[in-house]
C-alpha cells in the first residue's frame, strides 16, 4: 500500500459524527448539508426516468440535454458558457478530483488557501503533489472580530512560475470568507504571468447574502477569457438540496474538455442517467428552488449568529456566503476534543475547526442549514448550558 495513503488523515468531521451517530438526543450540525429533502418535482424527474428504463451508461461528459441546461443556467449568471466547456461529474468532490488529475503531476507545486474543506488539501497529496498552504488570517478585534481575511501579498509571494495550480474555495467552507471582484482580478492577472492554473471551487456561489446583480458571489467566470487557465467546479448539492444525488459539473477551456472526458471514463465512466434527468429539471426550474433556499439560509444565519455572539468568549463574524457559522471559543484550544465533549456532554454536534487547517485550532463550524430555525436556538441553549457547567 502507498505510504501516502497510510499517512493520510481521516476526516475529523467524521470522527466527531461517528461519536454521535445513532443517538437520538444529539442535535447534529456537523455535516455541510441541509436537513431538507430534495424538492418533489426534482425527485419525480428521476422516478420517471427510472420508470422509462433509463438505467444504462451515458456519454462520459454527460447527457447533451444536461450540458445544454448547464450552459443556459451558467450563461444567464456569468455570460456565454458553451457546452464544449462543460463536463458532468458524479458530484462536486469528483469534479475537483478529476480536475486535479487533469492538471497535476506528482511533484508539482499546488497552493491552497486555507482553512478549507479537507478534501481540497487531501486530493493534491493523494496525487503526489507538493502542497503549499496559505492561511487566511482571522481578525481579533474591532467590528470584524472573527472574520477571516486574505493577505494578498502573502498569497502572491507563494505563487511563482513553479506553481502548477492554485486552489481557491470562495465562498469558503468553513469561514464564509468571499473573494472580492478586485481580489479575483489581481489573482487572475498574477496567475496569467506565472502560467499557473486556477481551480476555483465555487459550489457556494448562489448561497450569497450580500447585494449582487446576478444573485451570486463574485466568480472568476465573470472576469476570465474562455482560454484562460481556469477550471471552475460546481455542484447540485447545496443550491438545489441534492447532496445525496452526487451530481456536479466543471467549466474549463475547450481544449481541456476531451481530456477530462477521458479521466471521467477511468474514474466513474459517467453520471447515472436518472440523476442527470433530475439535474435538468432542477436547472430549468431553479427559480422555484434556489432563491427560497438562500432566503431561508439568511434567516437561519441571522437567527444563529447574534445568539452565538452573546455567549461569553465567542468570536464570530456573520458570513457573507455559504451555510456555516465559524466561531472561536476562547479557552477551548483543542477543537476536536471540544467537539467530542459537546457531543457526549451537551448532545450538540459541531465540526472541529482543526479539520480545516491547523490555524483553525480552537474554532468550531456550525452548519445552519436547518429547516426549523428553532433547532438552532435549542442548539445554542445546549452550548450555553454546557459552558455554564464546565
Amino acid at each position: 500500500m502507498r505510504q501516502t495513503i497510510i499517512q493520510l488523515e481521516e476526516s475529523k468531521i467524521r470522527e466527531v459524527a461517528n461519536a454521535g451517530m445513532g443517538r437520538a438526543d444529539v442535535l447534529a450540525f456537523w455535516f455541510g448539508e441541509s436537513d431538507e429533502v430534495t424538492p418533489d418535482f426534482i425527485r419525480q424527474a428521476a422516478i420517471e426516468s427510472l420508470q422509462r428504463g433509463e438505467t444504462f451508461y451515458s456519454h462520459n461528459l454527460g447527457l447533451v440535454e444536461l450540458r445544454e441546461a448547464i450552459s443556459s443556467y451558467m450563461t444567464a449568471l456569468h455570460g456565454p458558457i458553451a457546452c464544449e466547456r462543460l463536463a458532468v461529474t458524479c458530484g462536486g468532490v469528483n469534479a475537483l478530483m478529476v480536475a486535479m488529475q487533469a492538471l497535476v503531476d506528482a511533484g508539482d507545486e499546488v497552493v491552497v488557501v486555507t482553512p478549507v474543506w479537507p478534501n481540497l488539501t487531501a486530493q493534491p497529496v493523494i496525487l503526489g503533489a507538493r502542497l503549499v498552504c496559505v492561511p487566511l488570517e482571522p481578525q481579533c478585534a474591532g467590528l470584524d472580530q472573527g472574520a477571516w481575511c486574505l493577505n494578498m501579498d502573502r498569497l502572491l509571494e507563494q505563487i511563482t512560475p513553479r506553481t502548477k495550480l492554485l486552489v481557491l474555495n470562495a465562498p469558503n467552507n468553513p469561514t464564509g470568507w468571499t473573494l472580492t471582484r478586485a481580489e479575483q482580478q489581481t489573482i487572475l492577472r498574477h496567475c496569467r504571468r506565472t502560467g499557473t492554473w486556477i481551480l476555483a471551487d465555487e459550489v457556494y456561489e448562489r448561497l450569497y447574502y450580500e447585494p449582487s446583480t446576478n444573485g451570486c458571489a463574485p466568480s472568476f467566470l465573470d472576469l476570465a477569457k474562455p482560454e484562460d487557465r481556469l477550471v471552475v467546479a460546481h455542484s447540485f448539492s447545496k443550491s438545489f438540496l441534492m447532496t445525496g444525488w452526487r451530481l456536479g459539473w466543471l467549466v474549463m477551456p475547450t481544449a481541456l474538455t476531451p481530456q477530462v472526458g477521458k479521466l471521467i471514463e477511468f474514474n466513474t465512466s459517467c453520471a447515472s442517467v436518472f440523476t442527470q434527468r433530475a439535474g435538468i429539471v432542477a436547472l430549468q426550474r431553479s427559480a422555484e428552488v434556489t432563491p427560497g433556499i438562500v432566503a431561508h439560509l439568511k434567516l437561519c444565519r441571522d437567527r444563529l449568529v447574534p445568539l452565538l455572539r452573546a455567549l461569553p468568549g465567542v468570536q464570530l463574524a456573520s458570513p457573507s456566503g455559504g451555510m456555516y457559522a465559524f466561531f472561536k471559543l476562547d479557552g477551548y484550544d483543542d477543537s476536536l476534543a471540544t467537539a467530542k465533549r459537546l457531543v457526549a456532554e451537551a448532545g450538540l454536534g459541531l465540526a472541529p475547526g482543526n479539520a480545516f487547517a491547523p490555524q483553525a485550532q480552537g474554532w468550531l463550524r456550525w452548519c445552519f442549514a436547518s429547516h426549523d430555525p428553532q433547532r438552532l436556538v435549542l442548539g445554542v441553549e445546549r452550548l450555553r448550558g454546557w459552558l455554564h457547567r464546565v
